[in-house]
């Protein structure tokens, strides 16, 4: 029987451990106190409500393989994310939308009208946008772009949006209807108890032993007794940053717990720059099938990540990308290490992302 080790337990390292599991040996090394990685959910003591511990998890894809492998360990339940935005004292729909341009601009446009009007306030100049900044404004104009995606974006990722790659922004959600559904993919959801159930029965084969609060370093383990080590942290640190620290944005949130609702929705952005966090969650509003009369919201705040803290979003500048392509040599060197996930191929990757490919890569070695 072939044995592996799986350094993570998040949907990428849970995936190969599920899929694997039937037929080998599975040894999962997870630092952290619990499974589930970013996506661990657990009910609050103070409220009883069901928070997303590391920021909110909508379900979303257009991938109904995915879609169908998720639901064998939940029950997926439907749930239409609809985020608003704060500027200047008033509340927006996002993305925007017919009704954003019509109540920003105070007009009454048609879907035919406001397309036009938003293309005559595009900046005709920008031929090849070179950086975020010269992408909206090439799409929606200085006024849309100053009120929703400057003060925002420069709060995220701690730098002026001239000096973020333009790939960032590869498609502006500008809708010419009402729709206000913040994603576009036609399979959405919220899992009824919340994330860490998926997890947990992922997990639950005899073949597979997990360690909690084991940090991997290279020093630790002998990958010799193993047929293939799968690797989902920090690709970097898998390396002690021999080629130096690539860049990532982290998040950490401000707790607060009332009566009743708080602001009526779950996720509201606060674009003002002059606003220090980013926006607040309340977390009842993703649970809608469930009553509490106490409420639990959080503040989020965004920084640069440092040596303790959980990186989130890799920045993926000129310089992290010059690093990473140092790091990719090194990986080329060991066939009997693969590196998936987020942070192991320092990429953006929604969950279904990661489901998808954790599931072709385990085809692999079945």
């Amino acid at each position: 029987m072939k044995k592996y080790l799986i350094i993570g337990s998040g949907f990428a390292g849970s995936v190969i451990a599920e899929q694997l599991s039937k037929d080998s040996l599975i040894e999962m090394w997870e630092e952290r106190n619990h499974i589930g990685g970013n996506c661990y959910t657990e009910r609050d003591e103070d409220t009883g409500i069901n928070i997303h511990k590391y920021g909110p998890h909508i379900f979303n894809t257009d991938n109904v393989n995915v879609w169908n492998y998720i639901q064998q360990f939940c029950q997926m339940m439907s749930y239409v994310n609809r985020v608003k935005s704060i500027y200047r004292g008033q509340v927006y729909s996002l993305p925007i939308n017919l009704h954003t341009i019509n109540q920003f601009f105070n007009k009454t446009f048609s879907p035919t009208q406001a397309k036009e009007f938003i293309q005559s306030l595009s900046d005709a100049t920008i031929d090849s946008p070179k950086n975020f900044e010269e992408q909206a404004l090439k799409f929606i104009g200085k006024d849309l772009y100053q009120a929703f995606f400057y003060g925002y974006t420069k709060k995220q990722w701690g730098c002026e949006p001239t000096e973020l790659p333009a790939s960032i922004l590869k498609r502006l959600p500008v809708r010419f209807n009402y729709n206000d559904n913040y994603y576009t993919m036609p399979l959405q959801g919220i899992p009824k108890n919340g994330y860490t159930e998926i997890f947990e029965k992922m997990l639950s084969h005899p073949n597979i032993t997990i360690h909690l609060n084991k940090r991997f370093t290279t020093n630790d383990a002998d990958f010799s007794t193993y047929d293939q080590v799968f690797y989902t942290g920090p690709v970097d640190a898998f390396f002690e940053y021999k080629f130096g620290r690539l860049g990532y944005r982290t998040v950490f949130f401000e707790k607060h717990t009332s009566e009743g609702d708080f602001q009526g929705n779950a996720v509201i952005n606060y674009a003002d720059e002059e606003t220090p966090f980013t926006r607040i969650h309340e977390h009842k509003h993703f649970t809608p099938w469930e009553e509490h009369e106490k409420t639990v919201y959080f503040k989020e705040f965004s920084k640069e990540t440092e040596v303790e803290d959980i990186p989130y979003y890799p920045k993926r500048l000129t310089n992290d990308i010059e690093i990473l392509e140092k790091y990719q040599e090194e990986i080329n060197k060991l066939p009997k290490i693969t590196f998936l996930g987020r942070l192991a191929t320092y990429r953006y990757m929604d969950m279904h992302h990661v489901i998808a490919n954790a599931l072709e890569i385990a085809q692999k070695f079945k």
